[in-house]
């Protein structure tokens, strides 16, 4: 690669409408505070149309240029310009680098004594700034105090090093830039170190993952201050002034300056257009904002589409700017700051060198044969030694990487160095990391750049496609390694025992492939692994087994969160469909590492415990036979002697447990476990029937809080009790509903905290007892005020859904509501069933994001399913009323 000449002046000239300038002109008229306010709302309004038609360097010089004018003007009204001071730009605004409402950073530099009148005179000045509406940051300090703050704060020393002189004194600048620049206070090692310290703890507070929902265009990794970060710790070497300079010292190649350029342009393209959407300086990509952005940026208005076109582009762009930010980084520590002569080096091979703990190739020209990037990972997972690539060979990957005409799998010796990856037992953890990194993933596949940065306008899916599939694949090897045995014991013992866990992982690589192509993603990626797993050598079972864990990835987590697992014909179909114990053991594995690696904040316990379930009951029925389904009144007994043995040894009088079973119907038998059964009728047996019973489980039940309630039965029961709970900020997961043939109401939910965790016994939930008794204790139900609608719901329009699912009972009917997931929602759908005279049975309350999925079994109040007049009359209410 040679290093050709960059061509300088990259800004136009001056392009601000001549009447702002003349009217700031120094020999202009004096302005007032009203005629400042007048000419920076006009200026913003010209920079906001200005936009779509102009490079955005041009236009963030252009309101530097213009904040100059007005410091200038207003500097030399308040008669500034005649005394000993300077006025310094500092930080962003010193760059010459001023978004819409970004602080304009000054520092007043002084002599080091200052009398009462010039301070006077300076406290006006900065007053008076804030009249007219600049967001001003400012500091007065004199060359001494600029030393002193600099030596001690590396974030002083920073701001300092791009200061510029906007009016008066000359000479107090001109003496302190070279004392700054001899480096006494801050060598170029000890910036570096201060830098990257910096920016380490930058990346750790968003948890090193750039790909997130509401992204921060300035402190994400790959963002904004990582390439600031590199500009820095080379200016502070180099004394250079611009990124442009660094070419000249051979910091930087004229194409990464260039993509350097490219990415900057964009972030700043992105940056400028939300602070004017926000109307403020803001940094942080949030929700409200981002259809508007997309729309100013040029990417459309028609719904979703453009928000998912304009972030594909951004995280492609961070994943750019942070692999430009680790070899810069890397080269400057390795090749500027520590001697070479010091590093410790030993040859791996041939063709690979360790250079301490950094790989390295050992001539220049291997990337020439495409199967060396591939075998360099291979490597990688074969040496614990090695702990990243070393920044000259990354330089030269990058390279090969762009000259390459296919995709590396087309080459044989590439496939087989590549499931040598996927088969060792450390091929996916740091070899697979830097191969996402280093798009050598998007390389090696083709099909895989399709999915690189594609983001999913919705809160459900928390990162983009690629990176949420690499966390999929690093959670399915963790269940490998024994020392995460503790986390999930089920799918370690399971994954710890199959004999090709390859397959698995592979499920895992392309179980989201099919995304953003249009259909059914699930079976296009079906279709891509197969062809992919025969391509690589693999048997015709393991290539099918593959294929059927990426077309069959969601039935169980679907499953689990939308049907009763403790039904037998929920049980006995999932079971056709997964087959066999094998079958089910790879899914439950796969499903558990998608659901963690979509959104971590949505993954919970009472998810975990709901597969967990689904994987026994389904693993009963494999080993008793599905074709032998459970004799019900057999089951019924049972959970029945099972529960009167408790019952007994509890000292509960035995008739007293006749009379009340005899108040039963045979489905509260069928759908409590023999321990609910008896704590429940304890209490009940307990209780003065005049008043509600309500009773909080003090142990969480699968993973949540269960809430028993048995009250006479009213029609209000069940709406009464959600709006209620939703009043309390509760999540209902789950509800059972039973009537007594006397009459009464067995109603139990399963309710989560605003945390995603059960409820812990205290004061708390004895005082949420009492008030959950009154409520219920109301002859009518009164609506109690609705939280409000979370800020990032406002995004969405989710059109409600109805839908019914085919159900083996003749006398049930089952239904399916998909709509915003706002607050008061269940409520809305419980007064509505309530209005039409519906009776639920069950419901399973499942959140994707913003979409509510809820299930509900219901029937008429005869206990017959609904006729298909009925269906249509409840779907017509439902869709009009809860939109």
């Amino acid at each position: 690669m040679t290093n050709n000449p960059v061509p300088t002046n990259l800004v136009k000239a001056h392009i601000i409408p001549s009447h702002f300038i003349k009217s700031l002109a120094i020999s202009a008229d004096l302005l007032t505070i009203r005629d400042f306010s007048q000419l920076r709302v006009s200026f913003n309004t010209w920079l906001k149309d200005s936009f779509a038609d102009n490079d955005i360097s041009d236009l963030l010089v252009a309101r530097a240029d213009f904040v100059d004018a007005i410091l200038k003007k207003l500097w030399c009204q308040h008669h500034l310009d005649e005394e000993q001071v300077s006025l310094v730009a500092v930080g962003g605004y010193g760059r010459g680098e001023l978004h819409p409402h970004s602080d304009v950073d000054i520092l007043i530099l002084t002599k080091e004594d200052t009398d009462l009148k010039l301070e006077e005179k300076i406290s006006s000045f900065i007053t008076q700034l804030w009249d007219v509406k600049l967001d001003i940051g400012h500091s007065v300090r004199s060359i001494t105090e600029c030393l002193k703050q600099a030596e001690k704060d590396v974030t002083v020393a920073t701001t300092l090093m791009e200061m510029r002189h906007i009016a008066g004194n000359t000479t107090l600048p001109q003496q302190l830039t070279p004392i700054l620049n001899e480096g006494e206070y801050w060598t170029s090692e000890k910036f570096f170190i201060a830098k990257c310290k910096e920016q380490d703890g930058r990346h750790q507070q968003y948890r090193g993952a750039a790909y997130t929902l509401e992204p921060n265009l300035k402190a994400n990794p790959g963002g904004l201050r990582d390439i600031q970060t590199i500009a820095w710790v080379a200016k502070r070497h180099f004394c250079a002034d611009s990124l442009e300079e660094l070419v000249e010292h051979n910091y930087l190649y004229p194409n990464e300056f260039f993509e350097l350029l490219e990415a900057q342009d964009y972030l700043w393209r992105m940056r400028f257009a939300l602070h004017f959407v926000a109307g403020r300086s803001e940094n942080r990509l949030l929700f409200d904002y981002q259809a508007d952005v997309a729309k100013m940026m040029g990417f459309g208005d028609e719904g979703k589409a453009p928000v998912e076109r304009m972030m594909k582009r951004f995280f492609r762009i961070l994943g750019r700017v942070t692999e430009l930010n680790i070899m810069l980084l890397q080269h400057f520590k390795d090749a500027i700051i520590k001697k070479p002569a010091l590093s410790n080096v030993s040859n791996i091979n041939e063709d690979f060198e360790l250079v301490d703990t950094l790989i390295n190739i050992r001539n220049d020209r291997i990337f020439m044969r495409p199967v060396k990037m591939i075998e360099m990972f291979l490597i990688i997972a074969q040496e614990p030694k090695i702990k990243g690539i070393h920044s000259h060979t990354i330089r030269l990957m990058r390279y090969a990487r762009r000259r390459l005409i296919s995709g590396l799998l087309d080459y044989k010796d590439c496939r087989k160095a590549f499931m040598a990856i996927i088969r060792h037992p450390r091929g996916l953890g740091l070899p697979l990391t830097l191969m996402h990194r280093h798009s050598i993933i998007g390389a090696y596949l083709p099909i895989w750049r399709d999915i690189a940065g594609q983001m999913q306008f919705d809160l459900f899916h928390a990162y983009s496609v690629d990176e949420h599939t690499l966390r999929v694949i690093k959670n399915l090897h963790q269940f490998s390694q024994k020392e995460h045995n503790h986390k999930f014991p089920l799918c370690s013992q399971i994954v710890q025992k199959i004999r090709k866990p390859e397959v698995l992982y592979l499920g895992g690589f392309f179980h989201d492939i099919g995304k953003g192509r249009g259909g059914d993603h699930a079976k296009l990626g079906a279709v891509d692994a197969l062809d992919f797993c025969l391509s690589h050598q693999m048997s015709k079972h393991d290539s099918n087994m593959v294929a059927w864990l990426v077309e069959h990835h969601l039935l169980m987590s679907v499953t689990a969160q939308r049907r009763d697992i403790n039904d037998e014909n929920v049980i006995r179909t999932f079971g056709e469909i997964v087959r066999d114990e094998a079958h089910l053991n790879y899914l439950y594995c796969l499903t558990v590492a998608d659901m963690r690696g979509t959104n971590e904040s949505l993954w919970n316990n009472w998810k975990a415990n709901l597969l967990e379930e689904l994987y026994f009951n389904t693993l009963s029925a494999f080993r008793n036979g599905l074709e032998k389904p459970v004799e019900i009144r057999s089951k019924i007994r049972e959970n029945q002697q099972q529960a009167l043995t408790l019952l007994l040894e509890d000292k509960v009088n035995q008739d007293n447990v006749d009379a009340l079973w005899s108040e039963f119907r045979v489905d509260y038998f069928l759908r409590y476990s023999p321990e609910q059964i008896a704590r429940q009728c304890k209490h009940i047996i307990a209780h003065d029937r005049k008043k509600p019973l309500v009773l909080i489980s003090p142990i969480p039940y699968r993973g949540g809080t269960e809430v028993f309630i048995f009250t006479k039965e009213k029609n209000n029961t069940f709406a009464s009790t959600v709006s209620f709970l939703v009043t309390k900020k509760l999540s209902i997961h789950d509800a059972k509903i039973i009537t007594t043939k006397t009459g009464y109401t067995v109603n139990t939910f399963v309710i989560l905290d605003s945390r995603n965790k059960p409820l812990r016994e205290n004061l708390y939930t004895q005082e949420m007892s009492q008030d959950l008794v009154a409520r219920l204790n109301q002859e009518d139900a009164c609506n109690l005020p609705v939280p409000k609608v979370a800020r990032v719901l406002k995004q969405f329009n989710v059109a409600p859904h109805v839908n019914f699912i085919n159900l083996h009972a003749k006398n049930r009917t089952m239904i399916e509501i998909i709509a915003l997931d706002r607050p008061g929602l269940l409520s809305n759908i419980a007064e509505i069933f309530q209005e039409e005279k519906i009776s639920i049975h069950s419901a399973k309350i499942t959140t994707f994001g913003e979409k509510a999925n809820d299930v509900f079994t219901i029937s008429t109040v005869d206990n017959d399913a609904l006729t298909m007049e009925e269906k249509e009359a409840l779907t017509l209410k439902l869709t009009q009323e809860i939109d």
